[in-house]
């Protein structure tokens, strides 16, 4: 044991400059972290800008924030160049429909609410069974629509799984509007494709921030429900 912690102190030893300058050592240590970190960060920050708002924005989503609309349009803005530089068409394309549909769902929560509801935006309710087919209907039409886009219009290397999670997202986005409270089944479906597709592109954060949503819409199916009872 005693020659071991010798070993490993002489190792350490031998990693200081002549002299034992704690502080050259410390100083060239803090400039290598530096010169390693700062193009990274350099690289990928508005990835972590988009990260931040989508923090943000999934977690006034949980609370049924109505402010959740505002934050969805910012998020759009800062994705486009995101998507963009990774060459995600269909994402980059659908940041515009999903900043048109932060203003909808904003005047649907603020507006279209009950007379007699308390609340300052409408109520939770269920998906009513008669949209189930229109809904597999629209978003197959959107799936195949966009993919087409896709692989006549880009050079996308993933046309199938990014037209098939943005056409989702178009109907989770309209159920998010309605405030139906099976968005939140939907949202799982898609944020799991999503993150395993920018793993894929190398798009960390956001990643990341996807596999997170995973959790919290479950999370925050089951927190709606409460909030459903609650309002009843």
């Amino acid at each position: 044991m005693t020659t071991e912690l010798t070993i490993s102190y002489s190792t350490l030893l031998s990693t200081l400059p002549m002299g034992g300058n704690w502080a050259d050592f410390l100083l060239l240590s803090w400039t290598d972290i530096t010169a390693k970190v700062q193009p990274f960060l350099a690289e990928h920050w508005l990835d972590i800008l988009g990260t931040i708002t989508g923090l943000i924005y999934i977690y006034q989503e949980y609370k049924a924030s109505i402010w959740l609309w505002l934050t969805g349009i910012i998020m759009p803005i800062i994705y486009i160049f995101v998507y963009l530089d990774a060459g995600l068409y269909a994402d980059f394309g659908m940041q515009v429909y999903y900043t048109f549909a932060a203003i909808y769902g904003f005047v649907a929560w603020k507006f279209f609410k009950k007379d007699d509801s308390e609340s300052d935006s409408a109520e939770i309710t269920h998906l009513p069974k008669k949209y189930i087919l229109p809904s597999i209907v629209a978003f197959a039409v959107l799936w195949y629509g966009i993919y087409l886009i896709l692989i006549h219009f880009t050079n996308s290397n993933v046309p199938v799984l990014d037209s098939c999670a943005n056409a989702l997202s178009v109907i989770g986005l309209w159920a998010l509007a309605k405030k139906y409270i099976e968005q939140w089944w939907i949202w799982v479906v898609v944020d799991a494709g999503l993150s395993a597709l920018y793993v894929y592109k190398e798009i960390p954060f956001t990643a990341g921030l996807y596999a997170l949503y995973v959790i919290i819409a479950i999370a925050g199916y089951f927190k709606w429900k409460r909030m459903m009872v609650t309002d009843e």
